[in-house]
């Protein structure tokens, strides 16, 4: 069953001819002079040339070997120890003067703390050199007018208004009759089916008499299209070509103790100790509550600070002038409504009437249509004879034994490593042979692995 896919790579080489015998040509002999069917292929009808190729390329005609020349290896010399003592002294540590270094002064004046409970008499920058002016209003330069509205009418009409076309009314006629007055006496109700209508006797309804069911004697035909025209050939049942499953490994009990059983070490693992928090006990001691800023904060009285706010100013009294230059300078301007940019049909419309006559009607020939001749065979009567449904395959078919590469485990299956081949395939001999058979062999069998 061992199938080489692969080209020899001449690892090995113990000197053993490779064997060109398949399987197949030692089970399946040839069957007299019979010829292999034709192909179907077409000819190659286009000749190559048949001429040598020229095997020279534009790098070989180009390039120009060059003598490589290699370079010399300069060894390494040897590490040899100087004698004598390391001199470990610096240009730092000789220049270097120590110097007796004292603490550093701060430049940041130290805070004044103000003890005197007196009064803060200080002018500020702002109030001593800012002084009130006395300043004077501007006159405003506006012309004074007085409004006066348009007497004239707006000279720009709406859309509306240039498109809207005002029209009367006409209200539908009325179809209420006019005013009557009631009759007097009273309401006649006869009608002229209540007056012309003949009363007449109506005859009682046919009712069918209901008819008594009488079952047939007749058996009942529950044979039916399939039952009458199927008629099933006799036949043997098919015989299955599954091979037999078989048991693939050892019969031997399986003892009870495993590899992790066996190597397996308990170990005593002691349970984590639960931390218990202390209890709080509160302390019997007062409080201080007082801080460093309560005890040094001392709190001066100080006038508010007066608001540095300007006098108000006059409010004038006259009538607000509204006129601005946008509207002096701006003209309306009489604007003409622009029409619609439409472009003309290249293509017109038709104008007569529409014909549904289509082109596949008008070309259009119906012909007869003759039904195509059945191909479907006449019934036969099925032959007496039992159907045969054997095939060469059934017949020459035998079960194989399944095979289990001995590579994969060889101690395990009872194999042992012989020797690898030249093309790297490696061979095993069984360690204790089935000996069951008549013609068993004194040395086992080398059995190749499955690659």
């Amino acid at each position: 069953r061992h199938r080489c896919c692969h080209r020899p790579t001449k690892i090995y080489d113990d000197g053993v001819q490779p064997c060109h015998k398949t399987e197949y040509l030692e089970n399946y002999p040839g069957y007299g002079n019979i010829c292999p069917p034709e192909s179907c292929k077409p000819k190659p009808e286009f000749q190559t040339d048949q001429g040598r190729m020229d095997g020279t390329t534009t790098f070989k005609s180009d390039y120009l070997p060059h003598e490589v020349v290699t370079r010399p290896f300069r060894p390494q010399a040897e590490y040899r120890p100087k004698s004598g003592k390391i001199d470990l002294g610096t240009i730092y540590q000789r220049d270097y003067n120590p110097h007796k270094v004292g603490p550093v002064t701060l430049a940041r004046p130290r805070e004044r703390k103000h003890t005197s409970g007196a009064k803060v008499d200080t002018i500020p920058t702002y109030r001593d050199d800012y002084r009130l002016w006395k300043s004077q209003r501007t006159e405003s330069c506006k012309v004074e007018r007085v409004y006066e509205p348009p007497s004239e009418r707006f000279g720009n009409p709406s859309t509306f208004q240039d498109d809207y076309i005002p029209r009367q009314p006409n209200p539908p006629p009325s179809f209420k009759p006019c005013e009557a007055k009631l009759p007097e006496g009273p309401f006649d109700g006869n009608t002229i089916h209540r007056i012309a209508y003949v009363v007449h006797e109506m005859e009682p309804p046919f009712v069918r008499p209901r008819e008594e069911y009488k079952p047939s004697d007749q058996p009942f035909e529950d044979l039916t299209t399939h039952q009458r025209d199927f008629k099933g050939t006799p036949g043997e049942q098919a015989k299955s070509c599954k091979p037999e499953s078989r048991k693939v490994g050892s019969d031997d009990p399986f003892k009870g103790t495993t590899e992790f059983q066996d190597r397996y070490q308990p170990y005593l693992v002691t349970p984590p100790e639960f931390h218990k928090p202390r209890e709080y006990i509160p302390s019997t001691d007062k409080m201080d509550l007082n801080s460093t800023n309560r005890l040094d904060y001392i709190s001066h009285k100080v006038a508010p600070r007066a608001p540095i706010k300007p006098a108000p100013g006059r409010k004038s009294t006259g009538p607000f002038q509204g006129k601005t230059t946008t509207r002096e300078d701006y003209q309306p301007w009489s604007v003409c409504r622009q029409g619609l940019i439409k472009k003309e049909q290249e293509i017109q419309k038709p104008t007569g009437k529409f014909s549904n006559l289509t082109t596949f009607r008008s070309h259009y020939i119906p012909h007869q249509a003759n039904p195509p001749q059945s191909f479907k065979p006449v019934q036969t009567v099925a032959p007496a004879v039992p159907f045969k449904d054997e095939t060469l395959y059934r017949t020459e078919y035998t079960p194989k034994k399944q095979d289990v590469c001995p590579g994969h485990h060889p101690a395990a299956l009872g194999y042992v490593y012989v020797n690898t081949d030249s093309q790297g395939h490696k061979f095993y001999r069984q360690v204790s042979p089935d000996r069951a058979g008549s013609h068993c062999n004194p040395i086992p069998e080398e059995v190749p692995g499955v690659s």
